[in-house]
């Protein structure tokens, strides 16, 4: 038998080369790099580089900067995974119902999220301002005093959250309403035959056939969420006070502030194994979806 590589694979090798240099050039390079320096005192502000070895991990597992900034990534987790979950399930179901209008409703909730964060913040900063913000206005009108929305540390965060969840519910939007149609007429028929209303169809119908959606867009909001950091940083920069600084904000500061890219490396690193070990757990738990489907 001939071992000789036949000529169509020696010619797909040819086209696969371009694609293993920019892999290799903008991923494993910058990836080993970056590993590299997490173990040095690597800083912009010194030409000289000396290993440290794990002293930039060690310092960050005892760092309180880090600690508060990683609390705060999981407060806007949490306050938006939630409401980007319920919510756009609930804008789905009411579409899929039927409403009149069927385009105009479908547009307005999937268009902001094809906006770039700079019109969003853009947008949103002019809303929350304290003097001549809509929001205020109207609170003045109502009778009420101004709330500085961004400059106000109980407050700044929940009001990042809300502008997250106004501009990226689209998607969600677009996913929930994939598996709502998808759902065969049949079953309804079937549901309404034994008896069921319409609270009952949508308990024991609609969302055990959703179930599958549901788990992956909670689990990609989650991750999508864990790095948060274009919003905060265009409305807040992280404050006040870094009452509404990322992790992802952090490692900005240390790295390209504060010069020590070191340390911002090691923190990175830390945060990836969080997003990893959260990835695998994903992947864990669309597997047992699917068996038990």
């Amino acid at each position: 038998m001939s071992t000789r590589t036949p000529l169509a694979s020696r010619g797909a090798i040819w086209f696969t080369i371009p694609y293993v240099v920019v892999f290799a050039l903008f991923l494993v390079w910058p990836i080993l790099y970056g590993l590299w320096m997490s173990l040095t005192d690597r800083s912009l502000a010194a030409p000289r580089v000396r290993m440290t070895g794990l002293a930039n991990y060690a310092e960050a597992l005892t760092d309180p900067d880090v600690w508060s900034s990683l609390g705060n990534t999981v407060f806007f987790t949490v306050i938006t995974s939630v409401p980007l979950v319920v919510l756009s399930f609930a804008l789905a179901y009411l579409v899929s119902t039927g409403l009149p209008g069927q385009w105009m409703w479908r547009l307005s909730f999937f268009a902001p999220f094809l906006l770039p964060v700079s019109v969003v913040t853009g947008i949103w900063g002019m809303v929350y301002a304290n003097d001549f913000g809509l929001i205020n206005g109207l609170l003045v009108r109502l009778g009420g005093s101004n709330i500085p929305w961004l400059s106000d540390a109980n407050v700044a965060m929940w009001a990042i959250a809300l502008v997250t969840v106004w501009w990226t519910i689209g998607f969600n939007f677009l996913l929930y309403l994939s598996a709502l149609q998808s759902i065969p007429d049949h079953v309804y028929e079937a549901a309404a035959l034994d008896g069921a209303g319409p609270w009952r169809r949508l308990v024991s119908v609609t969302l055990p056939m959703v179930r599958p959606t549901t788990v992956l867009i909670l689990l990609l909001q989650i991750l999508a969420s864990l790095k948060v950091f274009d919003q905060i940083f265009l409305l807040t920069a992280g404050g006040p006070d870094g009452a509404t600084r990322s992790v992802l904000q952090y490692i900005y500061d240390v790295g390209f502030v504060g010069y020590r890219l070191g340390y911002a490396s090691a923190i990175s690193y830390l945060f990836f194994a969080l997003i990893v070990v959260l990835s695998l757990a994903q992947v864990a738990i669309m597997r047992r979806q699917q068996k038990g489907a």
